[in-house]
């Protein structure tokens, strides 16, 4: 049975941190690292996204990118669904790369 793809979400964690003091630079690398330990990947160097099986996952993982935004700097969150994500075109130069599958998931009745 394949998942409702109105249901699955993507979550885009989008940022512009400060680096200009040895502080700062910790403080983003911080956040980089626990987004990664999250369940994030690493999409563009301030682009991470991860894959959620439901709304309600989505806005647990919300919750953790609030609590761990570091003092200073940008940070956006964009939630899409599977059925938006699936429009996605990826190029490497001039070619296009096919979009990465969705994990999958264990659905328990």
């Amino acid at each position: 049975m394949e998942l409702n793809k109105y249901r699955v979400m993507w979550l885009f964690v989008f940022f512009d941190l400060p680096t200009e003091t040895k502080k700062d630079r910790r403080n983003a690398q911080q956040f980089r690292k626990n987004l990664l330990k999250d369940g994030f990947t690493m999409m563009q160097y301030s682009v991470y996204m991860r894959h959620c099986a439901s709304s309600e996952s989505a806005d647990a993982h919300e919750k953790r990118i609030k609590a761990l935004l570091p003092p200073f700097g940008k940070v956006s969150i964009l939630r899409i669904t599977d059925k938006q994500y699936g429009n996605i075109i990826n190029f490497w130069g001039k070619v296009i790369v096919p979009k990465e599958p969705s994990p999958m998931q264990l659905e328990l009745f």
